[in-house]
């Protein structure tokens, strides 16, 4: 299942970018990071790690497959 890119995919578009009005989820996280992340707490940087987390590893899952191509 970890390297299953499908699942990974899945997860990335409903989990990560949920919910999908007005914008994106992560996207307003991703800027308010980007903006000083004043006021956050917490919650706040679990709920980033949530919704990212499945953005890293499908990243993670490209380069792998990247790499054994270049190779």
């Amino acid at each position: 299942m970890l390297n299953d890119w499908k699942i990974w995919l899945l997860l990335s578009l409903s989990l990560g970018l949920a919910p999908f009005s007005p914008e994106p989820h992560l996207v307003g996280k991703l800027r308010w990071v980007a903006g000083g992340a004043k006021g956050m707490q917490l919650i706040d940087w679990l709920d980033l790690i949530m919704h990212g987390l499945p953005w890293v590893f499908l990243l993670r899952i490209g380069i792998l497959r990247l790499w054994r191509w270049v190779r």
